[in-house]
């Protein structure tokens, strides 16, 4: 087998195609031996190296959108619209606790130190408050406090974090890639759910958060996004441009692109789509290459 450093990068639920491009790896005999993940690459990287990924995977593969709804702990003081804090606690209580020195994988979580503005990883201690602290996002999950850190989303300062593997002895470093150019890419037929379920004021104000953040063609016919669409947009270009930055300074041997524009942040309940696409372009990936 291939030893191989892994790179997962950040962008929402498109991180689930980062479980295809796993399972597309094993299918090829890449051994992975190490892993960098911003955001939801540190999730999904942090879950692979723990040994669970087939159970996340199966999990996140049956949500529907009112599931993810009931997954998010509304905010009003922590300078978030959501704590972040259930997730973390169902995705423990899934997986278990785990020391990141103990796993049998080299991990690496990136967060970003807001107010010194500088980059962080996260290698020992608690895995699962690494990875809280790397899926931060600014405005959507209140920031994370440990000792005298104030962390936020990894992304903001490395969206495809390959520092972190350079020294490693793998024979090839692999990246992800979740912000790569937009494409036009056929979306299958997909059906808004209907629920009976009475709504609290809270619970519909969540709906309807997440509503505002799907597709255009889901939304009003309205030039102008909302302010937390524009937001987020925003921080989307950035971690684009950085990435194309990060990657010309520290080139990966392959770089496996999933296109910015194949989903939203909180589309979750397309996983089973997102993993096919992550296994599929890994391994077109991988075809262009050539391994001695």
């Amino acid at each position: 087998m291939t030893p191989v450093s892994l790179v997962l990068g950040s962008g929402g639920a498109r991180g689930l195609a980062h479980i295809g491009a796993i399972r597309c790896l094993e299918d090829h005999d890449f051994e992975i031996q190490c892993i960098a993940g911003s955001s939801i690459g540190a999730l999904i990287g942090g879950i692979y190296a723990a040994g669970q990924l087939e159970t996340y995977a199966q999990w996140v593969s049956e949500l529907q959108r009112r599931d993810i709804v009931s997954l998010l702990d509304w905010s009003f003081s922590r300078g978030a619209v959501f704590a972040g804090d259930k997730i973390i606690s169902v995705l423990e209580e899934m997986i278990g606790e785990h020391q990141i020195e103990d796993l049998s994988i080299n991990f690496t979580a990136v967060a970003t130190e807001i107010r010194e503005q500088r980059e962080i990883w996260l290698n020992r201690g608690s895995l699962f408050e690494a990875i809280r602290a790397s899926i931060a996002m600014p405005l959507v999950f209140a920031p994370v406090k440990r000792d005298d850190l104030m962390l936020v989303d990894g992304g903001l300062v490395n969206p495809v974090p390959i520092a972190p593997t350079l020294n490693d002895d793998a024979a090839l470093t692999i990246a992800v890639d979740l912000n790569a150019r937009a494409e036009q890419i056929p979306r299958a037929a997909r059906h808004k759910e209907e629920s009976t379920e009475s709504t609290s004021k809270m619970r519909e104000a969540i709906v309807n958060f997440i509503e505002s953040l799907s597709s255009k063609s889901e939304k009003s016919d309205s030039d102008y996004p909302s302010p937390m669409e524009l937001a987020l947009n925003s921080i989307d270009t950035m971690q684009t441009i950085i990435a194309r930055f990060k990657m010309a300074a520290y080139a990966p041997n392959v770089i496996v692109r999933i296109p910015r524009n194949f989903c939203t942040i909180f589309e979750f309940d397309r996983a089973k789509e997102l993993i096919d696409f992550g296994y599929e372009r890994t391994e077109q990936a991988l075809a262009q290459q050539k391994f001695d």
